[in-house]
């Protein structure tokens, strides 16, 4: 009897332990699974994880220095070589002229690069906007 109850005690562990490496193993290839389908998505839209933001001041020799940063809020891929567009516009919101230039940094996933750019921007400008066109991963 004794014999008995220790052999289903050992059978119950037994089983036990397998079912949760069998979970454990599920659970693993369902994360792999899912971490590789944000990735395919985040390589494949990466104007869509990636922003940028700038400010813009007059030196001395009355260029345009343009001081930003490029957000990288994707999850798993890093990006490289980013692709900015800088539009700058007068008082009316007329597009007077853009500039498109190329940020050749890393930036991974949750990370920020900086950037700093210097123009002749023509007369009358007013206000300007920066947007990511695309970039490599």
């Amino acid at each position: 009897m004794k014999h008995l109850l220790i052999s289903f005690i050992a059978f119950i562990s037994f089983v036990s332990c397998e079912d949760k490496n069998k979970y454990d193993i599920r659970a693993d290839n369902n994360y792999t699974k899912s971490k590789i389908t944000i990735e395919k998505t985040e390589r494949n839209n990466p104007v869509h994880f990636l922003s940028a933001s700038a400010k813009r001041r007059k030196n001395f020799i009355r260029q345009t220095v343009v001081i930003g940063n490029i957000y990288n809020n994707a999850k798993v891929v890093t990006y490289k070589d980013a692709e900015i567009l800088l539009s700058f516009y007068s008082k009316t919101g007329t597009l007077l002229e853009e500039n498109r230039q190329t940020v050749y940094e890393h930036i991974v996933p949750g990370g920020t690069v900086s950037f700093k750019s210097k123009y002749f921007t023509p007369q009358g400008t007013d206000s300007m906007s920066v947007k990511v066109i695309s970039a490599k991963f």
